[in-house]
């Protein structure tokens, strides 16, 4: 059973403490992603256990994980590096984890109660006045949280959850002006939403994710994360 805390779409963690594999897992996914740790950079598992107060053997295990999404490269008797990630590779991951959530969204266009339309509006009005970033991030989880338990199958929920592990925890951190698209993208949701029409809302949904992809790729390319990439390119050639 997926648990709820999975259900969301993008850009917002989950609310109760993972276990110890999970929290190295997320906060490298988060370094990579944000651009503190950029590909075939080496992955230094002592400093990670110890910024995280825990032992070298769930970093071991995350990257472990992180291998298996592609995220991370285990050289033998090297050591771990992060990935040679290209821009579709990260556009790809929001795309198509809006695919899943667009699906749930068409579902709950037409599955949505007067009850949780209420609580997205207050959400929103929330989102509106909130200063602290982890607030933010508490009600953007909601947000989405709302909209795909009302439209996922068991099925659905599964995928959206296991997609959702790789998504960015902290992305109000650093995308500047994510704050207003959010707002922007979010309102246009919940009015597609309220029109029932499972189309319109898909379609939404879809934006917002594929927006946050782009955000995050303008982000990383400002700072530089694909450089050291582009640099062996021109050397092989």
């Amino acid at each position: 059973m997926v648990s709820e805390e999975r259900l969301q779409c993008p850009l917002g963690g989950s609310r109760v403490r993972p276990n110890l594999k999970e929290e190295a897992a997320t906060y490298l996914r988060d370094q990579i992603l944000a651009g503190h740790l950029r590909p075939g950079d080496r992955i230094d598992q002592d400093r990670v256990a110890a910024e995280l107060g825990i032992s070298r053997l769930p970093v071991r295990e995350a990257l472990i994980t992180l291998s298996g999404e592609g995220m991370i490269e285990m050289r033998p008797r090297r050591g771990a590096f992060v990935a040679q990630l290209t821009p579709d590779d990260l556009l790809d991951q929001y795309v198509i984890f809006g695919s899943l959530c667009g699906l749930a969204a068409a579902r709950a266009a037409r599955a949505l109660t007067e009850a949780q339309f209420a609580e997205l509006d207050g959400l929103l009005a929330r989102m509106d006045t909130a200063e602290e970033p982890e607030e933010l991030e508490r009600l953007n989880f909601r947000f989405h949280q709302i909209i795909n338990k009302a439209g996922s199958s068991k099925l659905l929920a599964r995928a959206i959850g296991t997609i959702a592990k790789g998504m960015p925890t902290h992305f109000y951190e650093f995308a500047e002006d994510w704050r207003e698209r959010a707002r922007s993208e979010h309102k246009g949701i919940v009015k597609a939403l309220r029109s029932g029409d499972a189309d319109r809302a898909e379609v939404a949904v879809r934006a917002h994710l594929r927006s946050g992809g782009e955000q995050a790729l303008t982000m990383l390319q400002s700072n530089g994360f694909w450089d050291r990439l582009a640099g062996a390119s021109e050397e092989d050639e």
